[in-house]
C-alpha cells in the first residue's frame, strides 16, 4: 500500500483538528444564541426515539447479566445483602452510561455522519454557504444540543430499567426481597454519583454529535466515502467515549484537598 493511499484511508489525524475547531465554533455560537429552534426540535425527535427501544432492551439484558454474575460472587463471600449497592455502583456509574452512549453512537452518531456526509458530497454544504447560511448553525449546533439533552434522558431510562432487571434477578434467582435490594441501592448510591452520571452522559453526547458531524463534513470520495466515514465515525466515537470515561473516572476519583 502506498503512503498516499495509507494517509487517505486513515485520516483521523486530519479530522481530529476539525472536530476541535467544530467544538469551538459550536460553543461560540451557543454563547451568541445562534440556535435554530426548528432544527433543534427535529433533532430531538431523531436522537431520542431512534435509540430508545434498543437502550431499553440492552439495559434490561445487561442488568440481568450483571446481577447474576455479581450475586454469584457475593454469595461466595457471604455478602449477598450488599448486592443492591454493589450492583448500583457498577451499573449506574459505568455500565449504564457507557451502554447508552455506545448505542447512541451506532444509531445516532452513524446517522449524523451519513447525513452530513451525503450533503457534503452532493455539494449541499456549498449551497448553504451560497444562501449565507452557516452550516454549523444549521447542521451541527442543533445536533450537539439534541444529544446533550437526549443522552442523559436515555441514560436515566437505561439505569432505571437496569436496576429493575437487577432487582428481578436478585429476587427470582437469589431470593433477595426487592425492598432489601433497593434499600442497599439507596445506601450505597450518593448524590455525587448522580451528578457523575449526568456529567458523563453530557460529555458522551457531545462526543457522539461532534465526531459524527465532523466525520461527515470531511467526507470525500462519493458514496463509498460516505460508507467509510460512517464506519470510521462510529469506531472513533467508541474510542473517544472510553477515553473520556477513563479521564472522568480518574479526575472524579481524586479525593478533595482538605481545607
Amino acid at each position: 500500500m502506498s503512503e498516499s493511499r495509507f494517509f487517505h484511508q486513515n485520516r483521523w489525524f486530519q479530522r481530529f483538528p476539525v472536530t476541535l475547531l467544530l467544538a469551538g465554533q459550536v460553543f461560540v455560537r451557543l454563547l451568541r444564541g445562534k440556535l435554530q429552534r426548528a432544527a433543534l426540535a427535529e433533532q430531538l425527535g431523531v436522537a431520542g426515539p431512534r435509540a430508545l427501544g434498543t437502550v431499553l432492551l440492552m439495559s434490561g439484558l445487561a442488568g440481568m447479566i450483571c446481577a447474576m454474575q455479581m450475586g454469584r460472587e457475593l454469595i461466595r463471600y457471604g455478602a449477598i445483602e450488599s448486592m443492591g449497592g454493589a450492583f448500583a455502583l457498577a451499573f449506574c456509574r459505568e455500565l449504564g452510561p457507557l451502554l447508552t452512549a455506545g448505542i447512541v453512537a451506532g444509531q445516532v452518531g452513524g446517522t449524523y455522519a451519513a447525513e452530513v456526509g451525503v450533503m457534503q458530497i452532493t455539494e449541499q454544504i456549498d449551497a448553504l454557504h451560497m444562501l449565507r447560511t452557516n452550516p454549523v448553525d444549521y447542521l451541527v449546533t442543533p445536533r450537539v444540543v439534541a444529544c446533550c439533552v437526549m443522552v442523559p434522558i436515555l441514560t436515566t431510562f437505561a439505569i432505571t430499567i437496569g436496576l429493575g432487571s437487577g432487582a428481578l434477578v436478585a429476587y427470582q434467582v437469589y431470593g433477595q426481597p426487592p425492598d432489601l435490594f433497593l434499600n442497599s441501592v439507596r445506601f450505597f448510591l450518593k448524590l455525587e454519583d448522580l451528578w457523575t452520571i449526568v456529567l458523563k452522559a453530557v460529555v458522551f453526547g457531545v462526543l457522539v454529535s461532534l465526531i459524527g458531524c465532523s466525520w461527515g463534513l470531511t467526507t470525500r470520495g462519493g458514496a463509498k466515502g460516505v460508507g467509510q466515514s460512517t464506519t470510521a465515525a462510529v469506531v472513533n466515537i467508541w474510542v473517544a467515549i472510553f477515553l473520556a470515561d477513563l479521564v472522568l473516572s480518574l479526575v472524579l476519583a481524586i479525593p478533595p484537598i482538605p481545607g
